[in-house]
């Protein structure tokens, strides 16, 4: 049996995927499948046309923390210290904003009830985090993603002020720098992550590096603000 649900729950090698990235359609958004389609490199990403759809685009936007790039006007914010950053203390609240953010091509969201649900399962298990950016007690900014090994993936990120998810975003960068992680997984290429130093990898390289990453010991959550975890 449990041979079986391995089987069940595996993907199709992603290097055979076209530069779309289209690896594969179906299935569902338990924890177990998504925790097994990011350990592969795959990330869901649904559509009203294809809702249970699994990509792993070439090339793929990879931001090592040591090439983090933080602006003058940034850092000059930050230095303000004008917003709490925290880790894991609501992640169901970072989701729901995410789900709710308007999309630039005015589409809705790709967060589908079912998929945020299994993220939250993914958090209960330690695996998924959020990063949370509170100015006078109120959540103005935060992100969150999948963290397997040394290998952090981010998903998606929300701002209610300037700034905020910014704010959050350096932190953790900063986080997983000090932890030596590998990387921090963009997905696609967008100006916003490009600016921070982001670069554009070859897929193949990409899943090399994933390969080696997801073999080191896994930092399974609760994250906490002195860096525990």
């Amino acid at each position: 049996m449990r041979r079986q649900q391995l089987y069940y729950l595996a993907f199709p090698d992603p290097r055979w995927a076209d530069d779309y990235g289209l690896v594969a359609l179906g299935g569902d958004y338990r924890p177990e499948r998504l925790l097994a389609a990011y350990a592969c490199g795959i990330f869901p990403w649904p559509s009203e046309e294809l809702p249970y759809a699994w990509f792993s685009p070439n090339p793929r936007l990879v931001l090592t923390p040591d090439e983090l790039y933080v602006s003058r006007s940034l850092r000059k914010t930050l230095r303000k210290n004008r917003f709490r950053v925290t880790y894991d203390l609501a992640f169901d609240d970072v989701i729901g904003h995410c789900a709710a953010a308007s999309r630039p091509n005015g589409g809705g969201t790709w967060l589908t009830r079912e998929l945020v649900r299994g993220l939250c399962g993914l958090h209960r298990l330690g695996f998924a985090h959020s990063v949370e950016s509170w100015r006078g007690g109120e959540l103005v900014g935060g992100l969150y993603g999948i963290s397997l090994g040394t290998y952090f993936c981010g998903e998606s990120m929300f701002f209610a002020e300037r700034d905020a998810s910014k704010a959050a975003f350096v932190h953790l960068v900063e986080r997983l720098r000090g932890w030596r992680f590998r990387m921090i997984d963009c997905q696609v290429y967008t100006e916003h992550l490009a600016r921070f130093g982001a670069r554009e990898w070859p897929r193949d390289k990409f899943l090399d590096e994933l390969e080696l990453a997801v073999r080191e010991p896994a930092r399974r959550g609760p994250w906490t603000e002195d860096g525990a975890g």
